[in-house]
């Protein structure tokens, strides 16, 4: 089972409170993937709770984010990762050789309701639905 577990890759997504983009790009990966990727997300100032904006654009498309909780970045956490992806945000993560680096520019659902909210979740959506692809084999 550990040589399996050894070879999944991982995905950090990093956004200054961790309760809006780096959330729903989390609950898309773990969603999406069926496990085949091991996720974490996490930001430098976590908020106390995750955006109930954002809560509420993935429960329409059958994601439940209801029990997600902001966590802070650790430098573990991004050794641990394969891909670290920062979500516009201007968030640094330490850098470690070896590992992939993207940073998705998108807008903050901070402080805007769900219809602000659900452009923002359908453009994460898709990129990740390309971060699979470009990590699984076909």
């Amino acid at each position: 089972m550990s040589t399996e577990t050894a070879k999944k890759p991982s995905v950090l997504f990093v956004c200054v409170h961790n309760a809006g983009r780096s959330q729903m790009a989390a609950a898309f990966l773990t969603t999406l993937s069926k496990g085949a990727i091991e996720v974490r997300s996490a930001g430098s100032q976590p908020a106390d709770k995750v955006n109930p904006a954002a809560v509420e654009a993935m429960a329409e498309l059958g994601i439940d984010m209801s029990a997600e909780i902001p966590k802070v970045l650790t430098t573990e956490a991004v050794k641990e990762s394969d891909v670290v992806i920062t979500m516009g945000c201007g968030d640094t993560c330490p850098i470690f050789p070896g590992k992939r680096y993207e940073d998705w520019e998108l807008e903050d659902p901070a402080g805007q309701g769900v219809d602000a909210v659900r452009p923002i979740r359908d453009d994460i959506k898709a990129r990740i639905e390309d971060l699979i692809a470009s990590l699984t084999p076909a």
